[in-house]
């Protein structure tokens, strides 16, 4: 269902232009990207704020590096392997397990070691980098994800991303994949958006391809009662990337891993727009009140003041669809 530009706006919807603007250009200094676009960059810097990320395995930098794979990834049973300055989840190479010589997806789709060689070169070649400029691939441990969730996602780990506009946590959502996204938590391939209410963690709404949806694709679960354990931890790790990176509009990308609890996977500088699809409600109206606030307030604070001032109500409980906000917003 579309909508008019008058609506989006009654409802708070803030466009590309007003994002890069109004909020990315004022807030966020372009010498510090490198510290985003850069994910060994960022988790080196994670590592010295005390923020937990995936254990680094290694790192491949050089084409001659490559023929060293086999010997880096002996003794781990499962992987992920990504260009570090990828975007958009392209070059994402996760490997469940290892069976014999031959390296299994979650699809149950088998690589052999020149398909994971003939991988990590592409990324060296930076056929998944931002501006195709030469990269280095990074090799992490896989992620063991809580098995909460196992209904609500397919062949893939969910994750969860939070806008945080000067150190304030103010709009979330989940991602869950589907096998229209390949396993990955990625919306524009078919992953499903989860909007999550700031103060309790909890599901508000769900959307795949811009249309409302209740339930899970693929697993038939409905997502009413989708809820995040151990959520204002989660806030509290995403508010401190503020102070970590200095950005004051910021999408922090987190999971939440069985052993480990909240961990960060990245974070984006230029985050996307459709949260606000998955939410059913705009930023605007959120961030100007930010705008408001005074300056050196700590992370406690501010993720108290987000979960007092931006509670939503579900809907996912209503048989009505609300109407879903054009994918151009």
């Amino acid at each position: 269902m579309w909508t008019s530009p008058g609506r989006l706006r009654a409802k708070g919807i803030i466009g590309m232009n007003r994002r890069n603007i109004r909020y990315i250009g004022r807030y966020n200094d372009r010498r510090l990207y490198p510290l985003v676009d850069d994910k060994l960059k960022t988790k080196l810097l994670a590592q010295q704020h005390a923020i937990t990320t995936p254990a680094l395995i290694g790192t491949v930098t050089t084409q001659f590096g490559v023929k060293h794979i086999r010997e880096m990834l002996t003794g781990h049973a499962g992987f992920v392997i990504k260009p570090a300055k990828g975007s958009g989840g392209k070059g994402i190479l996760v490997v469940e397990r290892v069976d014999g010589g031959d390296y299994i997806k979650p699809s149950g789709s088998r690589l052999s070691l020149e398909d994971v060689e003939r991988h990590v070169s592409n990324i060296l070649s930076g056929l998944y980098s931002l501006g195709g400029s030469p990269d280095v691939a990074l090799i992490e441990s896989l992620i063991n994800f809580d098995e909460t969730f196992g209904e609500y996602t397919y062949e893939g780990v969910p994750d969860i991303r939070v806008i945080v506009f000067k150190g304030y946590p103010v709009m979330a959502m989940m991602r869950l994949s589907t096998a229209a996204s390949d396993g990955k938590a990625n919306l524009h391939q078919g992953a499903v958006g989860v909007g999550i209410d700031i103060a309790t963690g909890t599901a508000i709404r769900g959307v795949q391809f811009d249309r409302a949806r209740h339930d899970h694709p693929d697993t038939g679960h409905e997502l009413a009662s989708l809820c995040i354990p151990d959520w204002r931890t989660l806030l509290l790790l995403a508010a401190g990337c503020y102070e970590m990176t200095s950005l004051g509009y910021l999408g922090t990308d987190m999971v939440l891993d069985r052993d480990h609890g909240p961990m960060l996977l990245e974070l984006n500088a230029r985050p996307g727009l459709a949260i606000q699809m998955a939410n059913g409600e705009g930023l605007r109206q959120r961030l100007d009140l930010i705008e408001q606030q005074p300056e050196g307030i700590g992370a406690e604070e501010r993720v108290t003041f987000a979960q007092r001032h931006f509670a939503r109500r579900s809907e996912l409980a209503s048989t009505e669809e609300p109407p879903v906000a054009a994918s151009s917003a």
